[in-house]
């Protein structure tokens, strides 16, 4: 897992990394412009890293608390978040 660590913590997309118990492994916040960005960076980058087997993502509508927390819809300074699992 530390390899996928390392590789996704390369991508200049992603904001926050997050190792995690639960169904998956990694949970990763991805910073985007807007959905096509988002998803040329899923697609393009965090899927082509060996050992990412599959994701679920959600998109943060508006954040209540937190870091940058004004309310604003996915603004370009807004979040995608991503979990990853490397699984077998």
């Amino acid at each position: 897992m530390d390899d996928v660590v390392q590789a996704l913590s390369r991508l200049d997309k992603v904001v926050d990394l997050y190792e995690v118990t639960g169904e998956f492994d990694i949970v990763t916040v991805v910073s985007a412009s807007d959905i096509e960005e988002f998803r040329d960076v899923l697609k393009n980058k965090i899927m082509k890293v060996k050992g990412v087997k599959s994701t679920v993502s959600s998109i943060v509508l508006k954040t209540h608390k937190g870091s940058g927390s004004n309310g604003d819809i996915l603004n370009t300074t807004s979040a995608v978040t991503a979990s990853f699992s490397h699984r077998k």
